[in-house]
């Protein structure tokens, strides 16, 4: 017994070519080429079983697609009729097809206290005085939250820090 009929999807000519325009595009991310190739085949009346299996999604990931391009599509028809550039009306189908936001708690280390780990993470450790020749993420995390720059701070966040600005700082190489 077949399933309630899936949303219709409908692009105007323009619409399509962007989307065709995004699919081709070498410097597209793939999760937007497949979410984009995903309406296409739902414009092209494809159902939710035959486009999760063509394209190796699961049914309720082609479902929640072709439902937030069918929740965005008026205002899309609404900025092409209002005679939108091209850009403008790529960029609002990219903002539709992209990922929603998540919820979470935001971070709760900002810029300039992350620059300051760095900072001591290029000091050597025998000039505050301890005694290691390197630093290790446990020293860092206790030099830092001991000269006041952060309350609280595990090694392992320590470690994902330094590890992150190693490509752009060659002296923190030595806490590899």
């Amino acid at each position: 017994m077949p399933g309630p009929k899936p949303l219709c999807v409908t692009l105007s000519d323009k619409q399509r070519g962007l989307l065709e325009h995004l699919i081709r595009r070498q410097t597209s991310p793939q999760r937007l080429v497949r979410r984009a190739k995903t309406i296409l085949a739902a414009a092209d009346g494809a159902s939710n079983e035959s486009i999760a299996a063509r394209f190796g999604l699961d049914r309720n990931t082609v479902r929640t697609w072709r439902y937030r391009w069918w929740l965005g599509s008026a205002a899309l028809a609404a900025a092409e009729a209002a005679g939108d550039a091209d850009k403008a009306l790529r960029l609002r189908m990219e903002s539709l097809l992209d990922d929603a936001l998540r919820p979470g708690t935001p971070g709760e280390c900002s810029a300039e206290p992350l620059a300051q780990l760095i900072s001591v993470a290029g000091e050597s450790p025998e000039a505050s005085g301890r005694p290691v020749s390197h630093w290790t993420p446990r020293e860092l995390a206790d030099e830092v939250i001991k000269r006041g720059i952060v309350q609280r701070i595990s090694p392992r966040t320590v470690g994902r820090f330094v590890k992150s600005s190693r490509s752009h700082t060659p002296s923190l190489a030595l806490l590899a």
